[in-house]
């Protein structure tokens, strides 16, 4: 049954990514992509902001196990809140590479006016911060980088800018 529950969330996060919160397909065509009932959905979550809170805690898990791993697994441990910096950084860059991913996190902060979707999303927000927190020695100035680095990260992955050859997409996207 958590393969079905599994396949209802990536296919919900799929949706959200390209229609936001209120375009997404019908409860109806989630269950049956998922291989579930509607009814059976509904027992799952109570409604789509509920469906949608549960994706975006989904994706938290996924963000915090994909960091975490990256650390941890590095050739060398990193020696300094910097060398984790950039190893955590080189992590979440891949994983937002999925625009799947990408697209659904951005929804979700444009969701967040949605009392249960703001509440999973702000849930979101602090599971990081305090993972990076604790990855970088709690340098509270590093954690701010952090997150400044990977909201621009998610523009130019966003617009695609590596792909643009103009002056400013070639100084957000680094090159």
């Amino acid at each position: 049954m958590r393969w079905r529950l599994r396949a209802c969330l990536q296919f919900s996060r799929t949706c959200v990514r390209r229609h936001g919160l209120f375009g997404w397909p019908s409860t109806q065509e989630i269950a049956e992509r998922a291989g579930i009932s509607q009814p059976y959905l509904y027992r799952l979550f109570t409604n789509k902001q509920a469906l949608f809170a549960s994706v975006i805690h989904h994706v938290s898990e996924l963000i915090a196990t994909t960091l975490a791993a990256q650390v941890a697994h590095a050739a060398q441990p990193p020696r300094s809140p910097a060398e984790a910096l950039h190893v955590a950084r080189t992590a979440y860059t891949g994983l937002i590479e999925d625009r799947d991913i990408l697209m659904f996190l951005m929804q979700a902060n444009c969701a967040a006016d949605e009392p249960l979707v703001g509440d999973a999303a702000r849930s979101c927000y602090a599971r990081q911060t305090e993972l990076v927190r604790e990855l970088l020695g709690n340098d509270e100035e590093a954690v701010c980088q952090w997150f400044g680095a990977g909201m621009l990260a998610n523009v130019v992955t966003a617009l695609g800018l590596p792909d643009i050859d103009e002056p400013w997409a070639r100084t957000l996207s680094g090159r």
